[in-house]
C-alpha cells in the first residue's frame, strides 16, 4: 500500500478512484487518505469493504473537507461507526454535487439521510 500511496501523491488531477473490496484496513487506509486531499477534482471514491474503522473514517472526513467535486461515496460494509458517520455527515452536508447524487451515497451500507 505504501507504493501504491506514493504514486497516487504524484498525482493531482484524479477523479475516479476505487478500492472497493481490498480489506485495507486502518493501516491502509491511513496512506491512502494521506494522500487523497491532494486530489481536488475527485469526484467518485469507492472504499466499499475495505475493514476501514470508526477513527479512520473520521480522519477520512477530515481529508475530504477539500475534495469539493466529490458527487459519489461508498463507505458501505465498513465500520465506521456513528461517530464517523456523525463526522462525514457534517464535513460533507453542503456539497451540492454529492446532495444531487444522495441515492448512490452509501455510509456503512445504509443511505445517507435525505438533504434538500
Amino acid at each position: 500500500m505504501g507504493r501504491l500511496a506514493a504514486v497516487l501523491g504524484e498525482r493531482t488531477a484524479l477523479a475516479h478512484f476505487g478500492l472497493r473490496e481490498n480489506h485495507l484496513g486502518d493501516d491502509g487506509m491511513e496512506k491512502v487518505a494521506g494522500v487523497l486531499g491532494g486530489f481536488k477534482a475527485l469526484a467518485h471514491l469507492d472504499l466499499m469493504t475495505n475493514e476501514i474503522g470508526q477513527e479512520r473514517a473520521q480522519s477520512l472526513a477530515g481529508v475530504l473537507g477539500g475534495c469539493k467535486a466529490l458527487a459519489h461515496l461508498d463507505l458501505g460494509h465498513n465500520s465506521i461507526g456513528d461517530a464517523g458517520v456523525g463526522r462525514l455527515a457534517h464535513v460533507l452536508g453542503g456539497y451540492k454535487a454529492l446532495a444531487s447524487h444522495r441515492s448512490q451515497t452509501s455510509v456503512s451500507g445504509a443511505r445517507m439521510s435525505e438533504r434538500e
